[in-house]
């Protein structure tokens, strides 16, 4: 089959499997909104201005080093959520090795300000199609890196064709059909069900194909090995520095969840909590309040503003709402992979209270590095318990710091890489499997 025609399906494909995902979770009415809200925040860097080149990137920019190209759905912004963050540290890793990293989005929306953002990481962003920049550049390739099932699924036939020498790389993000599945069993709907096993055979496929694939927990790591034991896949986690505590225990109040509404698991977390957690909180004391921060719709905000909770839609710098609240919350009901927003809070010394669901790829014992509690009740009382115990909100603190050093700092991360993508010598060649 013609190689564009084989792409158009793939992509028209995708297209209609994140719709009908959409439908399963939202509702007609819930994805026309959610359409609306996407397309007033894109952007398009059409414009005929000059393309910012870093001196860190035209430094790499030679045959002495490794080339990779890396597509994801939209630009990486880390700011705006997790996942961003984790590819911008993981890219600035791969750079300070010696690797050439262009970076393409898949959505086609690029500004002067997302290609700035991104040269301090060491990465090139790119204009245009990703099929057209293959067919140009795909035979200078060492590397390419295709983020998230939507995008692996169109690209990794073409990078086959178009990048030969390769090493072809799936990043999960996470597995999009654990979080699916799971979301179906807390909504009951049988067409989530049907989209999550749909999903999983896609997934499946993919990581059979490719040379290398990455997975943000240890359980998924686990259940993969059990699925796939001839696949290569690698455990690249979040990855984040430590910012530290600045105010003491008595020198803050207050609540904060991180996570914007385009990601299903964060809304119906907000929600949830809003409705039956913050009701028995305010009984024992009326003055708590709730801040939530990230990208969220219009319909939420309207639905969710009311006395105790405060909107902050997306924050640039979360330094300040890190070091002003007193714990930390993330009640998730569904999702997989691993969760930012809990290791955003750890490194800056900031207690959580998290589900099992949160809670879950994080190392987490509870008690110990954080509280864990699954029902209204028990979720109040956490809270309720390291708003009023200095000793203990110490130690979440202290321990929770420490786990991000031992699990999620940049040199955990750079010897996965290293191993698995050194930027001499020899490498996991195409069409290899681990053994």
């Amino acid at each position: 089959m013609n190689l564009d025609l084989t792409w158009r399906l793939a992509r028209l494909h995708q297209l209609i499997r994140r719709a009908l995902g959409s439908l399963a979770l939202r509702g007609w009415k819930g994805t026309l909104k959610r359409i609306t809200e996407l397309s007033r925040v894109q952007h398009d860097g059409s414009a005929a201005v000059d393309w910012p080149v870093s001196p860190a990137w035209q430094d790499s920019h030679s045959h002495k080093h490794r080339r990779m190209l890396v597509v994801d759905a939209i630009v990486p912004n880390p700011v705006r959520d997790s996942g961003s963050l984790r590819l911008c540290m993981m890219l600035r890793i791969l750079h300070q090795e010696g690797w050439h990293v262009d970076l393409l989005a898949d959505g086609g929306h690029v500004t002067v300000k997302d290609a700035t953002q991104l040269n301090d990481y060491g990465i090139h962003l790119q204009r245009g199609g990703v099929m057209p920049w293959l067919r140009e550049h795909g035979r200078t390739l060492d590397a390419v890196l295709l983020c998230r099932l939507s995008v692996a699924a169109q690209y990794l036939v073409p990078s086959k064709r178009l990048a030969p020498k390769a090493i072809r790389i799936f990043d999960t993000v996470d597995l999009h059909f654990l979080r699916e599945m799971r979301a179906a069993e807390v909504s009951g709907s049988r067409r989530m069900k049907q989209q999550s096993e749909t999903s999983r055979r896609q997934e499946l496929a993919l990581i059979r194909e490719s040379d290398i694939s990455f997975v943000v927990s240890p359980v998924e790591l686990e259940l993969l090995h059990k699925e796939l034991p001839d696949s290569h896949i690698e455990l690249v986690s979040n990855i984040h520095d430590i910012h530290g505590r600045t105010t003491s225990f008595s020198e803050r109040n207050g609540l904060i969840f991180v996570g914007g509404f385009g990601h299903p698991p964060n809304e119906d977390a907000v929600r949830w909590f809003v409705a039956e957690i913050l009701p028995i909180l305010q009984t024992r004391d009326s003055s708590l309040h709730l801040h939530v921060v990230g990208d969220i719709t219009s319909e939420g905000q309207r639905d969710l503003t009311q006395p105790g909770v405060e909107i902050h839609g997306r924050v640039e710098d979360l330094s300040s709402l890190m070091n002003r609240c007193k714990v930390s919350i993330a009640p998730l009901r569904f999702g997989a992979g691993v969760k930012g927003k809990v290791n955003m809070a750890m490194s800056y010394g900031l207690p959580v209270v998290v589900t099992s669901i949160a809670a879950e790829g994080m190392h987490l014992v509870n008690g110990h590095d954080a509280l864990i509690a699954d029902t209204a009740t028990a979720f109040a009382d956490a809270v309720w318990r390291l708003c009023r115990d200095e000793a203990l909100w110490v130690q979440l603190s202290d321990h929770g710091q420490d786990n991000i050093k031992r699990y999620f700092s940049p040199e955990i991360a750079r010897g996965t890489l290293c191993k698995a993508l050194p930027a001499s010598g020899t490498a996991t060649s195409p069409g290899s499997r681990a053994t």
